[in-house]
């Protein structure tokens, strides 16, 4: 985990801790949480074109900021009580998806890898 990354686990867990709230905090409820606030994120987005989607105004860019931030915070949460290094497990996947996904076949198409 990098050490922003790592400052960030640092400071929720201080945070919930102050508040006494690491009973609630199991990876159950923190997946369920990070689905909600993602489907919080998702509806700043919802009847807009891909157009409007691209430009958001002043507004709109700071809630969808908003909830970015809240589906990252909810994801490293759920990383720590996992014993997870999001960062790594970013990175296999990566190497992962290269190989599911050359350049040569991957290229310009939105098809799932089983379909290239």
């Amino acid at each position: 985990m990098t050490d922003s990354l790592r400052d960030l686990a640092r400071q929720l867990e201080r945070f919930a801790h102050d508040r006494d709230w690491q009973p609630f905090h199991s990876p159950k409820n923190l997946a369920s949480a990070l689905i909600v606030e993602a489907g919080e994120l998702l509806e700043h987005f919802q009847w807009m074109t891909e157009a409007q989607s691209r430009e958001l105004a002043p507004d709109q860019r700071q809630a969808v900021a908003a909830e970015l931030a809240d589906v990252l915070l909810y994801l490293v949460q759920l990383a720590s009580a996992l014993g997870i290094d999001p960062i790594a497990s970013a990175q296999a996947k990566l190497k992962l998806n290269e190989q599911k996904y050359p350049v040569e076949l991957a290229r310009g198409n939105s098809k799932k890898y089983g379909e290239l």
